[in-house]
């Protein structure tokens, strides 16, 4: 990966030999690393045994969960944050995998829409629950940085399984709380 982005800054018209650029391909290829990582992750091992079973049935939710992810139209970053609630029945799983859910399936190259199922399918396999909602809302820099450059667009996506699509009022439960 870091030929290919020596090859890059050659031809952006840049020299990758100038002392800023040097370690450039190496620490690019470092970071495109980190923000793909999720392409070696699965979700038993991001579980890791961490499903209890709970007498809970009760709504459960983790709002506010930053999230950083790659457009796969323009490998461009997009940023915001997920809130993810679900409707246990006999099990629960711990409070930090849900995020790390999220940050596997975010992790990727990815359109918003598809990240939000990705997460909403995962909680509802794993929990085996009355439902699942997930909400994701993010600034695209694909939009901000070039483009049609709007700076104060945000997209909102949402999945709803079980309950929260057939119940009206768990829906509004949900949505009501992550306000």
């Amino acid at each position: 990966m870091e030929k290919e982005f020596k090859k890059i800054i050659e031809q952006i018209g840049e020299d990758p030999d100038r002392e800023g650029l040097l370690k450039t391909p190496e620490r690019a290829s470092r970071a495109m690393s980190f923000l793909t990582q999720g392409y070696h992750q699965d979700l038993e091992t991001v579980l890791n045994g961490a499903v209890f079973e709970s007498d809970s049935d009760e709504m459960v939710i983790v709002k506010d969960i930053e999230l950083y992810s790659m457009c796969e139209h323009h490998m461009l970053p997009f940023i915001g944050k997920c809130h993810v609630g679900y409707l246990p029945s006999g099990k629960v799983i711990g409070l930090s995998k849900v995020a790390r859910i999220v940050d596997m399936f975010a992790r990727r190259l990815q359109i918003q829409e598809n990240l939000t199922r990705q997460i909403a399918c995962a909680i509802d396999s794993v929990t085996g629950g009355q439902g699942v909602g997930v909400v994701v809302e993010s600034k695209h820099l694909c939009m901000m940085m070039r483009g049609v450059e709007k700076q104060n667009s945000t997209m909102t996506t949402s999945v709803m399984k079980g309950q929260f699509k057939r119940d009206i009022n768990t829906r509004n439960e949900f949505l009501s709380l992550i306000r």
